[in-house]
């Protein structure tokens, strides 16, 4: 038990750059509070003392404003980062090194007591604000943007965005390195310049097919001189119009 809550002082010193001692960790992370209250009141659910565990889990929501349910499975070194409104649900499960933002939500759509809450694999992260919803399953490594709105399955290794979420990115391992708030910023393409790339290349097509236009429509300079007879022709149907 010693060790387990050493490793998540540990995740958390190498995560936040803001803390610098493990005592500070100690006294001053109120997610890693809210961690060491699940721990708890888990093993008192999983013995039969599940009103206890309840209000265990109760008075860790007043003192942390993180509300973790005592029923829900979860791995080690989880890092709950800031924690304010994350909301962990009953069936809820989640693997090894994943990383929470502030106000997350993993909840559950379904009135019925079965599996209505995610499961998150290892190494996921997920941004502020965001709200996975039903009993699917966010793959390895996968990360959700901030204030997203998940509602199906997310490959390992995916990154989705928005509201409904949506892929936008796809590693086929996932990051080795830690990326803050579950939001990429250096492997995304940037919208306003694929959209003036976009542009450029339709501009590109555009003036290639004009001088194309222009090639058959051209006339050639070694055309016979007009006759004589043509030209004074012209000059008389002048005249009768004038």
């Amino acid at each position: 038990m010693l060790r387990a809550l050493r490793d998540e002082i540990d995740t958390i010193l190498r995560l936040d750059p803001a803390a610098r001692t493990r005592l500070e960790v100690v006294l001053a992370y109120p997610g890693f509070h809210a961690v060491v209250f699940h721990r708890v009141a888990h093993w008192l659910w999983r013995y039969r003392f599940q009103t206890i565990a309840r209000w265990l889990s109760n008075l860790a929501r007043f003192l942390t404003l993180i509300e973790i349910h005592p029923a829900a499975q979860i791995g080690q070194r989880l890092f709950i980062d800031h924690g304010a409104g994350v909301v962990i649900g009953e069936t809820t499960e989640i693997g090894d090194d994943v990383t929470l933002y502030q106000g997350v939500t993993l909840g559950g759509t379904s009135p019925s007591r079965g599996k209505r809450h995610p499961t998150l694999e290892d190494g996921v992260i997920v941004g502020a604000g965001a709200k996975i919803i039903g009993g699917f399953t966010i793959g390895a490594g996968a990360r959700v943007g901030a204030n997203a709105v998940v509602l199906h399955a997310v490959a390992p290794g995916e990154t989705v965005a928005g509201i409904p979420a949506r892929p936008i990115g796809v590693r086929p391992e996932a990051p080795k390195a830690f990326l803050p708030y579950g939001t990429p910023c250096d492997d995304l393409p940037d919208p306003i310049a694929r959209c003036v790339a976009s542009l450029m290349d339709e501009v590109a097509n555009l003036k290639q097919r004009l001088a194309e236009l222009e090639q058959k429509t051209e006339f050639p300079k070694d055309l016979p001189a007009e006759p004589r007879s043509a030209r004074a022709g012209r000059r008389l149907l002048r005249g009768v119009e004038d």
